[in-house]
């Protein structure tokens, strides 16, 4: 939402970003001014509503499921125009949290509600390959990937030396955390682990105790949540990017991760699932890294092996460098959606009914 936001507002449009928030939080963000609330998410759906509809927006632009039925409601009141923004595989989301009877009924009533959202919506966005699906009565759809801006800096020089290995974001067992330890424990004796994020499924603790039986604990670094700048620094520090999503959920066959081209951007090769549909294609198409089975300690701990040498980490960084730049550069997805926005607003307005996003 960030990059979409700042896009729009480059544009010449007033963007305005209704979110969760106190009084701590900013008045403005890359050009999109924060207006907050205290709503309860699921609770307070008519209550954001209101207060989306009181600002008059031109377009209301809904990036989650909750945020999607209140912009519709929103736009009931105020005429605006809706933007669903879809960057998950919905209708398996609660594939984990019921039992194996349950997900197909599951997943037909999330794809029915996507479905009369969506036609509902006067355009729905998709981050990557495989979301739209439920989306196919959409008035307008079109592709947005949730790629990085184009790097300027110059790609990380590799040295000999002893391996960082680094993951960036959300961790959790589901993202292989187990399965970086493992490979940890057969690398060299040296390599060391740089964990930047949090995790986020309460696992944090038996992570580390997992370290500590491993022997791992004094190569082990987690950094907690950190603000994106410290975090990508914390990154280009690194010799490699870990993507090491697990089997068994439908979002990480069609994950699309924004570290994956983070790392690119700072000249990092990745390790990444083979099993992962596009972010396979993007590291083939990029030559940027090695596709492994990411349940198998043993084949990651190969692939970092095999990028001990620094000459070989140094083509990989580059070709994923180049491909950050050009291929895989956000600016080319911002250009598609301000056409959107120009089809749904033929001119931006810097005042009154201005483009603004829930």
């Amino acid at each position: 939402m960030r990059k979409e936001g700042a896009a729009l507002a480059a544009a010449g449009w007033r963007v305005m970003h209704l979110c969760p928030g106190g009084a701590d939080a900013p008045a403005r963000v890359d050009g999109v001014e924060i207006i907050t609330h205290r709503h309860r998410r699921l609770r307070g759906l008519l209550a954001l509503a209101r207060d989306a509809a009181a600002w008059r927006p031109a377009v209301i632009h809904a990036s989650e499921p909750d945020a999607w039925l209140a912009a519709l409601l929103a736009a009931r009141r105020c005429g605006a125009r809706v933007v669903l923004d879809v960057h998950e595989h919905y209708p398996s989301r609660l594939d984990a949290r019921l039992p194996s009877l349950l997900r197909p009924l599951a997943r037909a009533g999330i794809a029915l509600a996507c479905r009369v959202m969506g036609v509902a919506a006067d355009a729905v966005v998709v981050a990557k390959d495989g979301l739209d699906g439920p989306f196919a009565g959409a008035e307008r759809l079109i592709a947005v990937r949730n790629y990085t801006p184009a790097p300027v800096e110059p790609p990380r020089a590799h040295r000999p030396g002893p391996l960082v290995l680094g993951h960036l974001g959300a961790i959790g067992r589901a993202r292989g955390w187990p399965q970086m330890l493992a490979a940890l424990a057969l690398a060299a004796p040296d390599a060391r682990l740089l964990l930047i994020g949090r995790f986020t499924d309460g696992s944090e603790a038996e992570f580390h105790s997992r370290a500590a039986e491993l022997g791992l604990a004094g190569r082990v670094e987690v950094t907690g949540w950190l603000p994106q700048a410290e975090a990508l620094a914390r990154l280009r520090g690194c010799d490699l990017a870990l993507v090491l999503f697990q089997r068994g959920e439908e979002n990480h066959r069609l994950a699309l991760p924004h570290k994956l081209f983070d790392a690119m951007a700072a000249g990092l090769p990745v390790i990444a699932p083979v099993f992962a549909e596009e972010v396979a294609e993007v590291v083939r198409t990029a030559g940027c890294g090695l596709l492994v089975e990411t349940g198998d300690p043993a084949a990651i701990a190969a692939a970092v092996a095999e990028l001990a040498d620094p000459t070989r980490r140094a083509a990989l960084g580059m070709s994923g460098w180049r491909a950050a730049r050009s291929r895989f550069a956000w600016e080319g997805e911002a250009a598609r959606l301000v056409g959107l926005y120009r089809e749904l607003l033929p001119a931006p307005n810097s005042g009154g009914r201005g483009a603004r996003a829930l």
